[in-house]
C-alpha cells in the first residue's frame, strides 16, 4: 500500500508519496498562500492531493497530514498553531470533506521524530525523541514506531516547559520557556537584549568559533541552559535517544560543550542517552506525515 503524506507550513505545502520500500515515488511542493484565506489553504491542499492520487493512478493508500500546531481532543479546533489563521478552526473535519476520505493529523514535531524514528538514527529503537531548534522550540515523541501525544494533544511540548521563572516572556503567556532560551528565535531575541546589538545568530556563531569573548559569553550561558533542559528531560522520559532538527541543530559546539553540560546536569552517574543530529533534513515533516497516515 502506498503512503502519502502532506507537510503544511506556514509558507510552502508539501507532498510526497512512498511505495512499500519507503522509496520516493513523487514530491512536490506548493505555496501555502495563507494570506488568501484558510479556505485557499484548504483548496491548495486538495488541489495538491489530487495530483499526488493522480501519480498512483488511485491505488489504495494510506494519508497523514503534518501541521503546526495540534487538533484540539475536546474541542476538534487547531490549536497552538503558529500559522494563525489556521487556530480554531476545524482543520480535520474540513480537510476530510474535501478529501473525501478519513486522514491522520499530527504536530509537524511529531512528524519530524516520526521521520527520524523510521528513516534516520532513531530506527529501531523503543523510545525517540525528536526536538526541533529553529524559530522555535518544539519536541516529539515516538515509542515503538507510534506518536505519543497525550491526553490533551501536547505530548512532546518540551519547549514550553519553564526553567527560569524570572526568565524571558514567552508568547505562550509564562516566563522562562525552554523556547525562550534555546531555539534559534529565543537566542536571536536573547543576544540583542543583552549587548544593545540585533545580529543575526549566524554571525554570532561565528564570532563563537573565533573566540570574540561576547560570543563565548553569550553561548556559555547557552550551554548551561541546553544542559539544564536536556537533563530534565532525560529525568522524565530516559529516551533510547534525543534527536536534533531545526536550523540552530547545526550549531556544532552543541554536540561537544552542550553535551559536556548535560553529562554534568544529568540525573545518573553517567549519560547514556545519545544526542544526536538528525539526518532527514527538511524532508523530515513530509516523511513522517506520511508514516502516520492512515
Amino acid at each position: 500500500m502506498y503512503k502519502l503524506g502532506i507537510d503544511l507550513g506556514g509558507t510552502k505545502i508539501e507532498g510526497v508519496v512512498l511505495n512499500t520500500n519507503s522509496d520516493v515515488l513523487f514530491r512536490e511542493r506548493i505555496p501555502t498562500e495563507q494570506e488568501k484565506g484558510y479556505d485557499q489553504i484548504i483548496h491548495n491542499i486538495h488541489r495538491l492531493y489530487q495530483r499526488m492520487v493522480k501519480d498512483i493512478k488511485g491505488a489504495e493508500h494510506t494519508l497523514g497530514i503534518g501541521t503546526p500546531g495540534a487538533i484540539s481532543p475536546r474541542s476538534g479546533l487547531l490549536k497552538n498553531s503558529n500559522a494563525v489563521i489556521m487556530n480554531g478552526k476545524p482543520l480535520k473535519k474540513d480537510l476530510e470533506k474535501a478529501l473525501g476520505r478519513s486522514i491522520a493529523v499530527q504536530n509537524d514535531a511529531n512528524c519530524f521524530a516520526m521521520a527520524e524514528a523510521m528513516l534516520g538514527p532513531g530506527k529501531d529503537k523503543h523510545m525517540v525523541f525528536g526536538v526541533i531548534m529553529g524559530t522555535g522550540c518544539g519536541g516529539g515523541l515516538v515509542i515503538d514506531g507510534k506518536a505519543h501525544t497525550g491526553l490533551q494533544a501536547i505530548g512532546g511540548e518540551w519547549g514550553h516547559m519553564s526553567i527560569d521563572p524570572n526568565g524571558p516572556e514567552c508568547y505562550c503567556g509564562a516566563r522562562g520557556c525552554i523556547e525562550t532560551f534555546i531555539s534559534g528565535g529565543g537566542l536571536t531575541k536573547m543576544y540583542a537584549k543583552w549587548y544593545d546589538d540585533p545580529k543575526p545568530l549566524p554571525e554570532v556563531q561565528k564570532d563563537y568559533f573565533a573566540g570574540e569573548p561576547r560570543a563565548v559569553e553569550f553561548f556559555n550561558h547557552f550551554f548551561v541552559r541546553f544542559g539544564t533542559a536536556m537533563a530534565n528531560l532525560i529525568a522524565v522520559l530516559d529516551p533510547d535517544i534525543v534527536i536534533l532538527g531545526g536550523g540552530f541543530s547545526n550549531f556544532e559546539a552543541i554536540y561537544a560543550e552542550g553535551i559536556k553540560e548535560v553529562e554534568r546536569q544529568v540525573f545518573s552517574d553517567s549519560l547514556e542517552t545519545p544526542i544526536v543530529k538528525h539526518t532527514q533534513g527538511d524532508s523530515a515533516g513530509v516523511f513522517g506525515a506520511a508514516f502516520i497516515g492512515i
